[in-house]
């Protein structure tokens, strides 16, 4: 039986708004990016404002945020409990605080499962701050992850008579902006299921952790820039360089 004209009107008019939402569903799937979390007591992602700048987006957004975000959805996490790691196959540790035990627990396993990592560790922050030493609101100026870095068979080393100053270093091509940086150095730990290979003498280690990887970088200076916006070209190339373990597989050719 033949549909009347409104009827007709109608039905084209639902296959129009049925097709649109069909495409509209396949364009965010198209261009869905991937969620990485951002454990870090840098003021990256909430700047460094009170809380009525951050409100009101009267603060400026960090350069490192911006650059995250345009490739990632990015994941803030206060902690790194099971809950806060559910739904999560990649992470950037930034100057984290120092892990609770069961937090320890929690990222090993985490990672032992799949998960990938990226971790800058400063024993010496160089990065400039609003806030004085012994405020709470402060970056961590000396990164305390030494119980899950020996449970990798790590250690984190610092040489006080190094000079000050930043200076590149080139890792796997690209220099790498570095100001009194760490010293990661192999030592009795792991096992079979977490071994990790350090390089670049000492300023760089990668863990193979179970079906998981953790990328460690002894310095966070590569973060610091607070100059003119947009930050260098170099500084971008420095940053996703060292992210490479978390984009690789995300685009052909990776």
């Amino acid at each position: 039986m033949p549909l009347s004209p409104p009827i007709r009107v109608l039905a084209a008019s639902l296959a129009v708004l049925l097709a649109a939402c069909s495409a509209g569903s396949a364009s965010e799937e198209a261009v869905a990016k991937p969620r990485v979390g951002l454990f870090s007591t840098l003021p990256i992602y909430w700047g460094e404002g009170d809380i009525a700048a951050v409100i009101d987006g009267a603060d400026e957004k960090d350069w490192v945020r911006e650059e995250l975000e345009s490739r990632f959805d990015l994941v803030p996490l206060d902690t790194l409990e099971p809950e806060a790691l559910a739904g999560l196959d990649r992470v950037v540790l930034a100057q984290p605080r120092a892990l609770a035990p069961s937090e320890n627990v929690s990222f090993d396993q985490w990672l032992a499962e799949g998960g990938r990592a990226v971790i800058l560790a400063d024993p010496m922050l160089t990065r400039h701050s609003r806030y004085s030493l012994g405020d709470r609101r402060r970056p961590q100026d000396v990164v305390l992850l030494s119980p899950i870095l020996a449970h990798w068979g790590l250690e984190l080393r610092f040489e006080e008579d190094q000079p000050a100053g930043e200076r590149s270093a080139d890792i796997d091509g690209i220099p790498i902006p570095i100001n009194l940086a760490g010293h990661l150095a192999a030592r009795d730990g792991g096992g079979q299921d977490r071994v990790c290979q350090v390089r670049d003498s000492g300023l760089i280690a990668r863990c193979d952790i179970g079906d998981g990887t953790a990328v460690v970088l002894a310095d966070a200076a590569l973060l610091d820039w607070e100059g003119p916006r947009p930050a260098p070209v170099g500084r971008k190339a420095a940053l996703w360089s060292l992210l490479r373990p978390l984009t690789a597989g995300d685009t052909p050719g990776d």
